[in-house]
């Protein structure tokens, strides 16, 4: 055999086992696992775009890519230049980039969503939904959340979104709306009268939000969520024969949701969807859920897909998610697609390339160059900024996307003052979170508690351990709703440092809210400035549910 012939061979050997697998006959669910909550989306000829909402987190607005709406790699972010939008110091935990919508129209992409806490609606758009996407086009005149795009079959564009612009109110706790205006996508002027659509689906139905308007069948359909992100969240939708209305609601409604099937079910909380017709003319849906662990829930609000049948009855065009079912599903089979795998979200960061891998995240924006990744190593400033603040610390995180992970990485760092410290960090928010931090003397593992996100809160150290060398390895395993810190000179002789912790602190029902738990990086000065540089050699995680 040729040495050419060799070569070849091992090449198609590698191939198939990254992308030639054989194509399965069914999905799981999440198809976004981890932190991916108000999913979007739309189709380009034969490939997928989605994206979701970030908060604080920046970069924002993740953007995926997919061939068969199984398979989603990340080709992205809406939001990547610190210059776009800066979230400023004092942006609130889950507050910032909410609920975006994407859509594609005449070569161009369009993302609009809302800076809560800030100054509100905006749009960017590119040619490219990898970027660069243009700086936002601010809306004025555009009071609420979650807006939508829209273009007629004349080309005019429309905006939909949630609040209520006739100030009406009072009738019962909750009530909101849907609103509708003309606007030029390009400048964000928005035209003509506003209308107010809907008040939700019937008399005391509690936010109507996350609007998504459609033509099908010369029939205009108006896709919601309703009734908070909650355990009585669902998706309804109304008819119209004209543009303008009336929105009348669909006898089917609410087309999606879990809020029947009480609080212990396994897949709950569903809602806020978004509609896509595959090129063979089959409809698809994505749609926030969460999932339970052992009755708590630590993955935060995920993506799912289901199937929709778009069946016409005596309301008209009415969605039919995963028919004879009628509920979210954890495997179902796949879309009528050409099966596309993708290369798998890699465990090791050896910090070799040239820019920061796209899964890793910020608080906030970062507005001074405070990190280098060069010659294999991550280097991390140490700034004056902590993390119980509502700054941007010093903190490179990424997302959870499995009950059960472990990480580890290889920190060396020597503190000159007892001020300074780095480490690892598992984070939900400002008053959530843990900290395994070196510092002049010692390791030291901390705990920070502030239940359902009010009252004040003190870092509560929970064990200290002395150490003075360089160089130490840091880890941490979760297992179920525990959680376990680690270190060591050897990854694979890491000791234990203090009890297996209370995971709960970081889930939705202890620290509330809308974003999700993140690990990452972190160094800190604790309020004095420091020349200091913490260097992190590599960063593994890997998970499994």
């Amino acid at each position: 055999m040729s040495l050419k012939t060799v070569i070849t061979y091992l090449i198609l050997i590698v191939s198939f086992g990254v992308f030639g697998q054989s194509a399965p006959k069914d999905f799981k669910n999440p198809i976004l696992p981890g932190f991916y909550p108000d999913p979007s989306i739309c189709r380009v000829d034969d490939t997928y775009y989605m994206v979701n909402s970030s908060f604080e987190w920046y970069p924002g607005l993740p953007i995926h890519r997919s061939k068969d709406l199984v398979n989603w790699e990340k080709i992205g972010h809406g939001l990547h230049r610190p210059d776009q939008i800066v979230y400023k110091d004092g942006l609130k935990n889950s507050n910032g980039i909410f609920a975006p919508t994407i859509r594609y129209h005449k070569g161009t992409f369009y993302i609009i969503t809302t800076m809560v806490g800030q100054k509100g609606n905006f749009i960017i758009s590119s040619k490219n939904p990898s970027g660069p996407w243009s700086d936002p086009v601010w809306i004025k005149d555009a009071p609420g959340i979650d807006p939508s795009l829209f273009w007629d079959d004349d080309d005019r564009c429309y905006y939909t979104g949630a609040g209520i612009i006739d100030k009406s109110g009072g009738e019962w706790p909750g009530k909101n709306g849907v609103w509708m205006q003309e606007i030029n996508p390009d400048t964000g002027v928005l035209i003509g009268s506003k209308k107010q659509l809907t008040y939700g689906h019937a008399s005391n139905a509690r936010w109507a939000e996350g609007p998504h308007l459609y033509k099908i069948k010369n029939e205009y359909l108006l896709l919601i969520g309703e009734g908070g992100t909650g355990e009585y969240h669902s998706v309804t939708v109304f008819n119209s024969k004209s543009l303008w209305g009336p929105y009348i609601p669909n006898h089917a409604n609410p087309i999606m949701t879990h809020r029947h099937l009480g609080k212990t079910h396994l897949i709950g909380q569903t809602g806020h969807a978004d509609l896509v017709q595959t090129q063979k003319g089959d409809w698809w849906s994505v749609l926030l859920a969460k999932r339970q662990n052992e009755g708590f829930i630590t993955l935060a609000r995920e993506t799912f897909l289901a199937k929709v049948d778009m069946t016409v009855q005596e309301s008209g065009i009415t969605p039919i998610y995963n028919p004879g079912i009628g509920l979210l599903q954890e495997q179902q089979e796949r879309p009528n697609l050409p099966w596309t795998p993708i290369p798998a979200i890699k465990e090791r960061d050896d910090f070799n390339a040239k820019d920061l891998d796209l899964e890793w995240n910020f608080l906030r924006t970062p507005r001074s160059n405070w990190y280098t990744q060069s010659n294999g190593q991550m280097n991390i400033q140490l700034r004056p900024e902590e993390i119980t603040q509502l700054v941007n610390p010093s903190l490179i995180a990424k997302r959870t996307r499995n009950f059960n992970y472990q990480v580890h990485t290889k920190l060396a760092f020597t503190a000159k003052n007892k001020n300074e410290k780095a480490g690892l960090v598992v984070y939900r928010r400002h008053g959530n979170h843990y900290q395994l931090l070196k510092s002049k003397k010692e390791i030291v593992l901390i705990k920070t508690l502030q239940k359902n996100n009010k009252g004040k809160f003190t870092p509560q150290i929970i064990a200290t351990v002395p150490f003075q060398d360089k160089e130490v390895i840091f880890g941490l395993k979760v297992d179920g709703l525990k959680i376990q810190f680690l270190y060591g000179e050897h990854e694979d002789a890491l000791k234990s440092i203090g009890d297996a912790q209370d995971y709960t602190i970081v889930s939705d029902d202890v620290a509330q809210k809308f974003n999700g738990v993140y690990v990452g990086m972190y160094a800190t000065s604790s309020g004095l400035e420091s020349k200091n540089v913490a260097k992190f050699d590599w960063f593994f995680m890997k998970g499994k549910d």
